[in-house]
């Protein structure tokens, strides 16, 4: 298509706008619960409101997008994205941050429907590749917003107008997606029945990978959106603003993460997909519990290996099913997608509440903060132990 770079590069201005107002969100929970009196749990809320959003969203619009197409889906995308950012930047308690963010959420939600099988179906010879350099704007804009943060903070830029920045990318992209003409999805290119695409939907593969997409991203989602607050004494010395500072922990991850995918093609070549998946949640494992026991600059080297851990979660979950089950098209990668932000919904008000049970027990917040990541180890451990089974019964095959 002449129109497919111009495509691909709004796909990944909406999926890098979406991942900045999450990233920021990170630096916003402490500033939040300070001002709007909320609890952990209550932030903890609000954190898995986003989602909620993608979870619901994902799901609905992945099936819309075989039934009416991408353009509409992508419609919806902008309206809910202009309308988290207008709700945030005017929000006023708990109830107006919650539906806030849970607009974004569906802003991202639709993303993911309609952007990666738009992705999938622009390069059919090259999905996991560009699924891994799609998914690295993701990274880079988590960063992006907490950096954003850390500077805005040190300069007295409030939240309120550091969201607002956020509507000037949203209109461009909104603008590169005005009239453009959109391919159709992998399952009607290869003529594909609504019933070929839900067979390959319950098949016994898919339904595994769909699960353990589930938990990889409980690990992906929780941990990192729960860092700058678990740290937010840790880097008092290097920065002097601990909350601040330690949203610099969690752009040094993304920013970790987008390198990592950036280079994914060689490194999926050389280990296979499930290779790269037991190697990622080794890293994963050990580097939150690095975290955990780690403090000053240690702390920046034990998110590295975390963030190389991690970082091929997410698109290589994703690539797996695009090539071993096309046939699912934009419904199974929505599915997947799903499952993916059900996982880390469900962890976060879970971390909440391990937060703030660590932090009656030892009344030390970076304490308390460390004693909870060791609890997420327990979920890398055994997804180790799945795909190193996988691994060798694909060695055997």
């Amino acid at each position: 298509m002449k129109n497919k770079n111009r495509l691909f590069i709004a796909s990944a201005l909406s999926l890098f706008v979406t991942a900045v107002a999450f990233g920021a969100r990170s630096g916003y929970l402490i500033p939040w619960m300070k001002e709007f009196s909320l609890t952990a749990v209550e932030a903890g809320w609000i954190a898995s409101a986003f989602l909620w959003g993608v979870t619901v969203s994902v799901l609905l619009f992945g099936l819309l997008v075989e039934t009416y197409g991408t353009a509409k889906v992508i419609t919806v995308l902008f309206i809910a994205q202009l309308a988290g950012i207008i709700m945030t930047i005017f929000a006023v308690g708990f109830w107006s941050l919650f539906f806030a963010t849970l607009f974004i959420g569906v802003a991202n939600g639709c993303v993911n429907a309609a952007c990666n099988p738009l992705v999938t179906a622009l390069y059919p010879d090259k999905k996991t590749g560009r699924l891994n350099l799609f998914h690295s704007w993701n990274a880079i804009g988590i960063a992006t917003g907490g950096i954003m943060v850390f500077v805005c903070n040190h300069l007295a830029v409030g939240w309120r107008v550091q969201m607002s920045i956020l509507l000037i990318p949203t209109l461009l992209y909104g603008f590169m997606f005005l009239k453009q003409k959109f391919p159709a999805t992998e399952r009607a290119a290869l003529g594909g029945s609504y019933k070929d695409m839900l067979r390959a939907i319950v098949s016994p593969l898919f339904l595994f990978l769909a699960f353990l997409m589930i938990l990889t991203s409980s690990v992906e989602f929780g941990a990192n959106q729960w860092i700058p607050s678990l740290f937010e004494n840790a880097v008092v010395g290097m920065f002097g603003e601990g909350a601040f500072g330690s949203v610099l922990i969690l752009a040094w991850i993304s920013l970790a993460m987008a390198m990592a995918r950036f280079f994914a093609t060689p490194v999926v070549r050389v280990l296979s997909p499930v290779g790269v998946l037991l190697v990622s949640v080794l890293f994963a494992g050990v580097g939150i519990y690095m975290m955990s026991v780690s403090s000053g600059w240690l702390i920046f080297v034990a998110a590295t290996i975390f963030a190389f851990g991690v970082a091929y979660f997410w698109p290589n979950m994703l690539g797996l099913v695009a090539d071993r089950r096309p046939m699912s098209g934009a419904l199974g990668l929505a599915i997947m997608g799903g499952m993916g932000t059900l996982g880390g919904a469900i962890i976060q008000p879970i971390i909440g509440g391990i937060f703030d049970n660590q932090l009656q027990q030892h009344s030390d917040r970076l304490v308390a903060g460390a004693a909870t990541l060791q609890y997420i180890i327990v979920i890398p451990v055994f997804l180790f132990s799945v795909f190193a089974v996988m691994f060798i019964q694909q060695r055997k095959s």
